[in-house]
């Protein structure tokens, strides 16, 4: 007889979310589901709002990367005002999202995945958690603790508070980074840099034990999709969309993300509230993307920074030069670690940072405006129409996390299919299914504007819908 398992809710994940893996007659995988079960709808009551609140507004709509919202939201405000902000307040912008990268992926490899890796997959749940690395590896922690805090305190140097700063406004930014605020951020680079490169030392060493999470996790070719500088290297803030196939293959380039009506669908599924994003010459759901840490540096010709590079070359020199294991965004995420502490140093070691010319002033000029960036788990659309006032007429959002949707339903049945054998969830498939979706990093309040925490349920139903087994976090 077919039965379902289901996993609710799914931990160590910002939202609320569930899995469904559904199995045949014989008791093996034939599918797996998911489900994000929460819903806000930022898009709608943003309508009616002048657009110079957009930035600060949409900021709330997450606490761990609101930074990604504020900037692109600001910049989709730049084009509403039809300008070219200051060469400064550009660069300004530049480092916050930097400090953005830093603290999210420190958040994400040392918080959420770190007790996986040191304390083990098969180890008890209520030790494993950022409490348990503390008491078996307190230097680790600490050092993963201090590299989120440089990240933050970027972030508040910038924008006078580590969550939800309200800087970024069309045309610039509100204030400048001041030579104290400088000469804090240098002082704290070389402790960054340490950490950085030594997570990656430890990653690699951890890779040894972990080879055969990394063949089942993800580990199909896709899509790659992000923007890339105009030299094809890394980028983070601006820039063209670039789409490689699971070899390594430019097959779409040059694209301008005010465009991507144009290559980007939407297709909604009635058991998620979180929306399937596909490249739209593959169609629904054949145009399965990945974006983000994974994604970035497989369309990029190189990191844009020395010691990145050279950690980038070894990478590709371990895994090609398209890497398709989901496994390893926690890899490529500390290379982008690497990058961005490089690429502060670089910003900051320029006194031209200090300055006050931050913010071109015009008024409503465009009646439809798209702002695009990357943030930390990948390419992040904002989608204004405004009216000949400013005010909001229409929001689109398109997140990371959902265009790593298909992706992620991917992995789960993956994973599932090499775990599960029978109507019975063993610890061990529980926790690895989970780690599949971590290695993602969904951000799900961003993605479908959920509140709250994550729980976990898993669920073991049959072909006629009874539930057989069932396990709850």
């Amino acid at each position: 007889m077919a039965h379902t398992v289901t996993i609710d809710p799914v931990t160590r994940i910002e939202g609320h979310a569930k899995i469904t893996i559904l199995l045949d007659d014989d008791g093996q995988v034939s599918d797996a589901r998911f489900h994000v079960t929460e819903f806000r709808g930022f898009e709608k009551f943003c309508e009616g709002r002048p657009f110079p609140e957009m930035a600060g507004l949409t900021a709330r709509i997450c606490g761990i990367c609101p930074v990604s919202h504020l900037l692109t939201s600001a910049k989709a405000g730049d084009a509403v005002l039809s300008v070219r902000i200051p060469p400064r307040a550009e660069r300004l912008r530049r480092l916050m999202n930097l400090g953005q990268i830093v603290q999210s992926h420190a958040l994400s490899f040392f918080h959420l995945s770190a007790p996986d890796f040191l304390l083990g997959m098969d180890a008890d749940p209520a030790e494993r958690s950022i409490f348990g690395l503390i008491r078996r590896t307190p230097d680790i922690a600490r050092k993963g603790i201090r590299l989120r805090q440089f990240g933050q305190e970027i972030i508040e140097t910038l924008g006078g508070r580590k969550v939800h700063p309200s800087w970024a406004v069309p045309g610039g930014v509100r204030s400048g980074l001041t030579e104290e605020g400088r000469a804090h951020i240098l002082e704290r680079i070389p402790e960054a840099l340490a950490t950085a490169l030594e997570a990656l030392e430890l990653f690699k060493r951890l890779l040894r034990d972990f080879r055969k999470e990394a063949q089942i996790f993800g580990n199909f070719p896709s899509l790659y999709m992000g923007l890339v500088a105009p030299d094809g290297g890394w980028e983070h803030y601006d820039g063209q969309i670039r789409f490689v196939d699971g070899s390594g293959n430019i097959i779409a380039d040059h694209l301008d993300p005010a465009d991507y009506r144009e290559y980007l669908g939407e297709a909604v599924e009635p058991w998620s509230y979180l929306k399937f994003a596909y490249y739209k010459p593959l169609g629904y759901p054949d145009g399965m993307y990945r974006v983000g840490p994974l994604a970035r540096p497989n369309i990029a010709k190189h990191m844009a920074a020395p010691r990145a590079d050279r950690e980038l070359r070894e990478y590709r020199e371990r895994f090609g030069p398209c890497v398709n294991s989901s496994f390893q965004y926690h890899y490529a995420r500390l290379i982008e670690i690497l990058a961005a502490v490089e690429l502060i140093q670089e910003i900051v070691d320029d006194p031209a940072i200090l300055g006050d010319r931050l913010r071109a002033d015009a008024g409503v000029n465009s009646l439809h405006a798209v702002g695009c960036g990357e943030a930390p788990r990948g390419t992040l659309f904002h989608d204004y129409c405004v009216d000949e006032h400013g005010l909001i007429q229409a929001v689109n959002l398109i997140i990371a996390t959902g265009q790593n949707n298909l992706a992620m339903n991917r992995t789960v049945a993956q994973i599932a299919r090499h775990y599960i054998r029978g109507p019975q969830i063993p610890e061990e498939m529980l926790n690895r299914v989970e780690a599949g979706i971590r290695a993602y990093d969904p951000c799900l309040s961003c993605s479908t504007h959920a509140a709250g925490t994550m729980p976990l349920h898993v669920e073991l139903v049959s072909r006629e819908g009874r539930v057989l087994d069932e396990a709850r976090r």
